[in-house]
């Protein structure tokens, strides 16, 4: 497995050194076609990778770089979309088409355009792509096979600090049940990211499109897109001498799917097969696709991915319906703990784009404790005040059922690695039933167009502690401000103030109460 994993990265990293040099092994050169140009700065409206998250995972496109060819080699184009970005000049284009309510919000600041709904491209939304590494092959010598192949490459690299009141002497992970950024203390990579993607035309209804996406990701989050049956030998059944588990940074393929575009039923329909990022939520796993640095704990502790089809329907501009099917969450087909599983959810868009309502069922199964074998109700409700300021908030509820007594000794046995069981009522109960409920609420304010600051507050019950480890009830507030330098670079500044009530969760469960300053930043390319 590690030998297939090095052959496929040395592998990677020569095709993409070949298209550096702007060398295409067996295309010829084709007319120019160009792209179409988002009327938003960011050109994919960004749910929760889910995929509201893998919408959201596309970061925006920089502005002002120009499309005509260059005599100058890869690196000095490379380094001119940086400069011309972190410049940007004055632009008169007009706005390109698209089907539905204008996009509410702008991307930068914020992490999407238009309110988040996960497992599909967002229907009706121009895509438009030009970030450092496209615009360099744009402007080489074969950009026009580019452009017409719609076909792009780009990512980033994400770093953080945070200074903590826990520390590591009880333990590496001190933060938790805090997230991402869980040691104490600490500089660490975050993530750094690979894209190749193409995405369908959903702003026409003329013709069938298709697309596709693959994502790798390297780093400390890696431990959390973790799915078992991927590359997960990495995190699981890997014990270390300090107690912990797994290495402390990894690779995750984290997506890689096809979507096909049916522009005649109804509005528009998305079909969406592979492996997709779980479709609630208002977070997402991949960096920029969020308000803050760290991640609230009801973001924390939910599903992350799912490998199977999931169909999306637009019927107007007000409604719209998902349906889906997977092996359940974060597991891929082969493995034991799958499960068949299915998904339905339902949005609703009113008050000319200012109101959505996002409901689903995410993970329709028996609810039979496995690797995360989660059962989960969600609604997410968005509201845009007025041109400064708008509030996201959202809700759930989710259990596992048969999940092993950490407290009956023939219970423990029965739990898996990276798989909590459960705070019982009796010792003498084997296995038992374990619920949970969460709420949080984002309320941002923007300051200026690179701008916003971001409040959050959430609750949290983990009623058997079977999702952190500890049963306890949490409430967590944080103040973010996000500051964008033309559209490559973000800065993210916060701070986090967090308490468990009815036990001692934090500082390897030593303390009631965390207090966190943390900071990243992305550097796009």
């Amino acid at each position: 497995m590690c030998s297939l994993l090095v052959k496929s990265l040395l592998a990677v990293v020569s095709l993409v050194f070949l298209l550096m040099q702007g060398v295409v092994p067996g295309c010829a050169q084709t007319a120019s076609s160009e792209m179409p140009v988002d009327k938003h700065p960011g050109p994919e409206p960004r749910t929760a990778d889910s995929e509201t998250p893998d919408q959201r995972s596309t970061p925006p496109a920089p502005a002002n770089v120009s499309p005509a060819a260059s005599s100058d080699g890869f690196f000095k184009r490379f380094g001119k979309a940086y400069w011309d970005d972190w410049h940007p000049k004055p632009s008169n284009d007009p706005d390109p088409p698209f089907r539905g309510y204008p996009a509410p919000e702008s991307d930068p600041p914020y992490p999407f355009t238009v309110w988040p709904i996960g497992g599909t491209v967002n229907i009706g939304q121009p895509f438009s792509v030009s970030y450092p590494l496209m615009t360099a092959l744009y402007t080489g010598k074969h950009g026009d096979w580019w452009k017409k192949s719609r076909i792009v490459m780009y990512g980033w690299a994400n770093a953080g600090f945070n200074f903590s009141s826990s520390d590591t002497s009880r333990g590496k992970y001190g933060n938790a049940p805090a997230a991402y950024n869980q040691i104490p203390n600490s500089i660490q990579l975050d993530q750094l990211t690979f894209y190749i993607e193409r995405q369908p035309d959903t702003v026409q209804k003329d013709h069938f499109d298709w697309g596709f996406r693959f994502t790798g990701l390297y780093g400390l989050d890696y431990r959390f897109t973790t799915g078992k049956g991927y590359f997960s030998q990495q995190l699981l059944n890997n014990p270390k001498p300090d107690g912990t588990i797994g290495n402390q940074y990894g690779f995750d393929p984290v997506m890689f799917y096809i979507d096909l575009y049916f522009p005649h039923v109804a509005q528009g329909m998305d079909l969406r097969v592979g492996r997709y990022i779980s479709l609630p939520d208002i977070e997402a796993q991949l960096a920029p696709n969020n308000y803050t640095y760290t991640h609230s704990l009801v973001y924390t502790y939910d599903c992350y991915t799912q490998t199977g089809a999931n169909a999306t329907i637009k019927l107007s501009n007000h409604w719209t319906v998902q349906g889906g099917i997977s092996a359940g969450c974060d597991t891929a087909a082969w493995k034991p703990d799958a499960q068949w599983t299915g998904n339905a959810c339902v949005q609703y868009t009113w008050g000319e784009g200012a109101d959505n309502i996002y409901i689903c069922d995410n993970s329709i199964n028996s609810g039979k404790y496995a690797y995360n074998n989660l059962t989960a109700y969600y609604a997410t409700y968005y509201h845009k005040f007025n041109e400064k300021w708008h509030t996201a908030t959202e809700g759930w509820y989710q259990y596992e059922r048969d999940v092993p007594n950490v407290n009956n000794p023939i219970g423990v046995t029965l739990t898996q690695t990276n798989a909590n069981g459960a705070v019982c009522n009796e010792l003498y109960e084997v296995t038992c039933f374990a619920p949970e409920w969460a709420i949080v609420n984002y309320t941002n304010r923007l300051i200026g167009k690179k701008d916003f600051i971001s409040f959050r507050n959430e609750f949290f019950d983990d009623i058997k502690g079977q999702r952190t480890g500890f049963k306890a009830k949490y409430s967590e507030h944080g103040l973010s401000w996000n500051h964008w330098i033309g559209t490559t670079l973000m800065f993210r500044p916060e701070l986090r103030w967090e308490h468990a009530y009815n036990h001692v969760a934090y500082d390897s469960g030593t303390r009631h109460s965390q207090f966190m300053f943390a900071a990243d930043v992305i550097w796009f390319y």
